[in-house]
């Protein structure tokens, strides 16, 4: 299906609850994969790996492996990532500008389950 809504395309690449944190997480420079999974919280490392990989596969991250011992591997965005990044800033905004009322919410809803 084609539309004129672009929001099918950038969802097949960040689809899911942690893509976008990892991308944010990685705004600010390169992060090993301890770092990113302490950033990202809640997330198993076995679903970081997964998503580090994706993310990689499609040119939105860098894993660049240092070839040392012990092993040594960071990510970063690719320019193409600092385009995806800068379209999620005013998701990240709406956001904590409705933390409250979306917390009130799903509270509420969740009491009525």
């Amino acid at each position: 299906m084609d539309t004129s809504c672009g929001l099918d395309i950038s969802l097949k690449i960040m689809g899911g609850k942690w893509k976008p944190l990892i991308l944010y997480h990685l705004q600010n420079g390169p992060l090993r994969f301890s770092e990113i999974k302490r950033s990202v919280g809640g997330i198993s490392e076995k679903v970081l790996i997964q998503q580090l990989r994706d993310l990689v596969a499609i040119n939105v991250l860098n894993r660049h492996d240092y070839k040392c011992v012990p092993p040594m591997v960071d990510y970063s965005l690719t320019a193409f990532g600092e385009t995806l990044v800068q379209a999620l800033i005013p998701l990240c905004e709406w956001g904590n500008q409705n933390r409250e009322q979306v917390t009130k919410f799903l509270q509420t809803s969740s009491e009525l389950d």
